[in-house]
Parts: C-alpha cells; structure tokens; sequence
C-alpha cells in the first residue's frame, strides 16, 4: 500500500468525507508534509472505491458545488490494520539494527 493510500483510510478511519476535506485531513495529520492533488486524489479514490475499501456515502450541494463524501468499509479497515501491522513490524527490525549498529539517539 502507498503512502497516499495510507494516509486517505486513515482519515476516512476518522470520519465520513468530501474530497477537499481528504485533502486538508491528509495535510493537518502529516503537517502538511503531503500534499495530496485533487486529481491524485480521484486516482486514489476510485482504485479503493474499486477495490471495495472506501465507499461513496452521500452527495451533497454546498454553494451551487456537488460535494460527494467518501467512507471507509469494514474491508478498509481490516486493510488499514493490516498495514499498520506490517509498517510496525518494519520498524521494529530497523530500530533494531540500528540499536545493533550502536545508533540510540533521535533525529539528527
């Protein structure tokens, strides 16, 4: 799983949303290191809609503007644990090596 992926069940984990709201989730949870396009975002949208992790929930209008809002399905979030799982298990190995290489210490 992607990053972007990642990053989009994670804040459907959290509340039903509209795409620009994804956008600014995504922002405000990795302070503003990723910034997710719209058209990227579409991308990653209709591959989970696709692949029946995310699922469209509602449209509403707000301001003449068709808002449609995004949630994530039981299936979303079994994969979203899974991959916490596997990125935790892939944490531990490298703080481990690194713990081996002498290395202790935080950020440089």
């Amino acid at each position: 799983m992607n990053e972007q992926t990642f990053l989009v069940l994670t804040v459907l984990a959290e509340e039903t949303l509209h795409g620009y709201a994804i956008v600014r989730a995504v922002g405000e949870l990795t302070e503003e290191r990723v910034r997710l396009r719209v058209g990227t975002l579409y991308g990653v949208l209709d591959r989970l809609v696709a692949s029946g992790l995310v699922e469209h929930d509602r449209d509403e209008v707000h301001q003449g503007r068709l808002r449609r809002y995004y949630r994530l399905t039981n299936e979303g979030a079994r994969a979203l644990h899974a991959e916490i799982s596997r990125l935790e298990s892939n944490a531990r190995a490298a703080a481990s090596r690194l713990r081996a290489w002498g290395f202790e210490g935080g950020p440089a």
